[in-house]
């Protein structure tokens, strides 16, 4: 038996489990697309010049697909649509071909997500490039607006009973002389 391997990332909008085999393939061939995941799933079957999907497991529904002109090229891949991690494992393509039976092993791996994503590689790019310096000089401005409205805020009680810094400093003046009377 043939074996192929097949790795994809989760999240891509479909991958090709590879099966070929002699082109001209007689009209009464048929293929089965099957996996082994704690029990027999098909996950594909085309007979009689037709797919067959009354059968298939109710995972791949609406997932797979097979070339047109499969008999005349001998291409009996079959295309998975959006594969997930739940997806990897085996998977036998066996080939019913006048009293001959030809099985070929594929092995798929789904991936998960990692840095191939634009949007975590756009954060990833921004994330790792050093602040420019009119970008520092505008942070450490806004730093010192924030303190400096704290304290403002923090100290507001003395700056609005209307007494002076001076009245502290020298007892003897009742009130502040640099205000006008």
């Amino acid at each position: 038996m043939r074996h192929a391997l097949v790795e994809v990332v989760e999240g891509s909008e479909s991958v090709i489990l590879p099966c070929k085999t002699t082109p001209d393939l007689p009209e009464d061939t048929r293929v089965e697309w099957t996996r082994f995941d704690r029990e027999l799933m098909m996950v594909h079957e085309y007979s009689n010049r037709s797919d067959h999907l009354r059968n298939q497991d109710d995972r791949y529904c609406d997932r797979t697909k097979m070339n047109k002109d499969l008999l005349r090229t001998g291409d009996l891949s079959l295309t998975l649509k959006y594969p997930t991690e739940r997806d990897s494992g085996g998977y036998i393509c066996t080939i019913y071909r006048d009293k001959d039976i030809l099985r070929q092993k594929v092995v798929l791996q789904v991936k998960g997500q990692t840095c191939q994503s634009s949007k975590v590689m756009l954060f990833l790019y921004f994330s790792t490039e050093p602040f420019p310096s009119w970008a520092k000089a505008l942070l450490l401005l806004l730093v010192l607006l924030v303190v400096s409205g704290g304290l403002l805020f923090y100290f507001r009680h003395y700056f609005m009973s209307g007494e002076c810094l001076l009245l502290h400093i020298m007892p003897m003046v009742s009130r502040c002389p640099l205000v006008a009377p």
